[in-house]
């Protein structure tokens, strides 16, 4: 297999990684970011409108594709790849992959997060035939039919706000009896006409042959059973972080890389970004600049090992 020795190892290569790519790049590092997932959460969003700098609003997939070229143009290469694993000897990362080995002095963790399914009857055996966890990539399939959106956050309404565009009919189903997410999205939510908010309700069965036919709805105040008939049910009930690479590293409660302000982990030359990371914002913009502070602190890690001062990062 083959062996490549850089400055800078990035694993992940959506917003943090790509980030955090560039700045390597422009700091002068030797840099690689290896993309696992084809851009990451981004291009699951319909419409950015929050970055700010970028107005009018584009794409997930419009926003990655130019952050990609921005940091290739910095000098930093970028591989779709898949890492098996991740060691350490003496101050050599080693990154191996399907296609080769990557070694290298720093090691930037931006591995982002995956959507946490809703683990009922029917959700992994319709998988893909009406179950999906992105209305980006899968709602075209359903224009002019009823569809239901699972989850009370920003995402959840954010896609329930772009299925209402093109579906017949939306059903909301969040299980608390208000919404978790911005002010703006839920104003938005709730003066569609083509929107059915369902509050305190749990989905306990996705049901169909083959296909998706319905989900059954479980009225969480008075136990009350029910069956709504849809095309397709977009879960959206959270993320949580992918560290199934570096397992042994100290998480937070809700499993995210404990790291200080310099993006460091308690591993000299090993840093986190994004929604990996433990914090108390998860967005894009949060993400972006997790990978431009961890590709300077990776920057000055280098730096001190170059000039011998024994100071680690």
């Amino acid at each position: 297999m083959a062996r490549h020795t850089y400055d800078l190892v990035v694993v992940g290569a959506g917003a943090a990684g790509l980030a955090a790519a560039q700045y390597g790049a422009r700091a002068g590092l030797r840099t690689i970011a290896i993309d696992m997932s084809a851009g990451g959460q981004s291009l699951h969003i319909a419409t950015l409108e929050n970055y700010p700098g970028v107005f009018p609003a584009v794409t997930g997939a419009e926003f990655i594709a130019t952050m990609r070229a921005q940091a290739e143009s910095c000098g930093a290469r970028i591989v779709a790849d898949t890492v098996l694993g991740l060691d350490k000897m003496k101050d050599v990362f080693s990154v191996t992959t399907e296609q080769g080995t990557y070694l290298s002095d720093a090691l930037i963790i931006a591995t982002g997060a995956e959507h946490v399914p809703l683990t009922v009857p029917g959700e992994q055996e319709l998988l893909g035939a009406g179950v999906s966890y992105c209305a980006v990539c899968d709602g075209s399939f359903f224009s002019g039919r009823d569809v239901a959106v699972v989850g009370g956050g920003d995402a959840a309404l954010s896609e329930a706000l772009y299925l209402a565009s093109i579906v017949r009919s939306v059903t909301l189903i969040h299980r608390r009896d208000t919404f978790r997410a911005r002010h703006d999205a839920v104003e938005r939510l709730l003066a569609q006409k083509n929107i059915t908010v369902r509050y305190d309700s749990r989905v306990t069965k996705i049901v169909g042959n083959e296909r998706v036919q319905g989900v059954q709805i479980t009225d969480a105040v008075t136990g009350a059973v029910s069956e709504l008939p849809v095309d397709a049910v977009f879960i959206l009930i959270g993320t949580r972080p992918v560290t199934a690479l570096v397992s042994t590293l100290p998480c937070d409660a809700g499993g995210a890389l404990i790291t200080d302000e310099r993006m460091a982990t308690g591993i000299p030359g090993l840093f986190a970004a994004g929604d990996v990371r433990s914090k108390p914002f998860r967005q894009i913009v949060t993400a972006v600049s997790d990978g431009a502070v961890a590709a300077l602190s990776a920057a000055a890690y280098c730096a001190a090992r170059a000039a011998g001062s024994g100071v680690v990062l």
